[in-house]
């Protein structure tokens, strides 16, 4: 089975998740609407948006799962109401301004997915001036949690594996968050909430502070990030640890470099900065003496290589492979034909291919990249 197509599996088994997506979108969809189902997947959302009574839904995928939310739109009878459109959605249009918004492009805390991304753009372009966009917001709530299990996979770079020192990847790992999942019973306080963001604003960076009140005694390994979404009128999903109805997404689990003991009443203060489009996340974890403070971008693999490249003053020369994809886009610019741009490359850069049906292999990547 394809790992994509399972994943939707797993999206469509959880039970929670489509019943707060059918009950969100039947309270916040009106009959007659036109909807705009970003990163479509199977199209589920689209369905329940025609059975809310939506007149037209269009289903936006970039993948291959737009073929099979065409199949499905035809096979429930709504294949005359359901317009799929190949592509991403921060690059195609639609005929027409749409009443309502929806998508699950959320991350295990709120905004991985590049729900903020995503859904300004569709403000801006898709959506009429009155028009409602399911979920609407996302609230992030953090704790923190006792996971020893999980926190020994962050220290794991110290174990010497082999006998060799590894430590220095120790600093990546700790500076890195984790999707986990987490169940109430880890939780050394109650969730606290961080920050509510509206998805009808754009979200270039925020952050929080928040002071919680430790309410047992144990280990604090790190701080577990989770979301709660407003869907439609009083409809939420969540993935809390706590939650009797959460969703299967997991947490994200922010890590202490070293376990930190507290005791019930002890205050942790927990104070974070969040770049969504970047994926930039910085935490500090204070209590009593002690002082953490960690910050995905440290965590981040870059090459110095790439990193110079990147450098204002740097002045840029075309590769091999940079000019191969050049004279193809190149002559796609002139209506030449697939067959006639395969040949074409393939004479021109015989050092980069194996045969012409190697060289076929790199203008499909291109042309189904860039062509329309």
């Amino acid at each position: 089975m394809s790992d994509e197509l399972d994943e939707h599996r797993l999206y469509l088994s959880d039970r929670h998740r489509l019943d707060a997506f059918e009950q969100g979108i039947a309270a916040g969809v009106r009959p007659g609407d036109v909807v705009v189902d970003l990163g479509c997947g199977t199209g589920i959302l689209g369905l329940l948006a025609c059975r809310a009574g939506a007149a037209r839904v269009y289903a936006i995928d970039s993948g291959g799962m737009a073929e099979v939310a065409e199949s499905v739109a035809a096979a429930n009878g709504f294949d005359d109401r359901i317009t799929v459109i190949r592509g991403s959605s921060l690059d195609v249009s639609l005929p027409e301004p749409a009443d309502v918004v929806v998508a699950d492009q959320i991350g295990g805390f709120g905004f991985e997915a590049g729900i903020f991304e995503y859904f300004a753009d569709a403000r801006r372009r898709f959506l009429k001036p009155d028009g409602r966009m399911i979920p609407h917001s996302v609230a992030l709530f953090v704790a923190p949690v006792e996971a020893p299990a999980i926190h020994q996979e962050v220290l794991f770079w110290n174990s010497r594996p082999a006998g060799f020192d590894m430590s220095p990847a120790q600093s990546i790992a700790s500076n890195s968050g984790y999707p986990r999942h987490l169940d109430a019973g880890s939780l050394l306080a109650p969730g606290s909430l961080g920050a509510t963001r509206r998805l009808a604003d754009d979200q270039t960076s925020f952050g929080f502070a928040i002071d919680t009140r430790v309410h047992r005694g144990g280990v604090v390994h790190g701080i577990a990030g989770w979301f709660t979404a407003a869907l439609a009128g009083s409809v939420t999903m969540t993935n809390a640890p706590d939650a009797a109805r959460r969703i299967q997404r997991r947490p994200e689990f922010f890590p202490l470099p070293c376990a930190l003991p507290v005791e019930p009443g002890q205050t942790i203060r927990i104070e974070m900065q969040i770049r969504p489009h970047d994926l930039i996340v910085k935490w500090i974890v204070s209590c009593g003496g002690a002082r953490f403070e960690h910050c995905t971008f440290k965590g981040m693999l870059f090459s110095r290589q790439v990193l110079h490249r990147t450098r204002p003053e740097f002045v840029p020369r075309l590769s091999d492979r940079g000019r191969a994809r050049k004279l193809v886009l190149d002559l796609a610019e002139r209506e030449t034909t697939v067959g006639e741009i395969e040949h074409a490359l393939f004479e021109s850069h015989r050092q980069l291919f194996a045969d012409q049906t190697d060289a076929g292999r790199f203008v499909a990547e291109v042309i189904t990249r860039y062509a329309e």
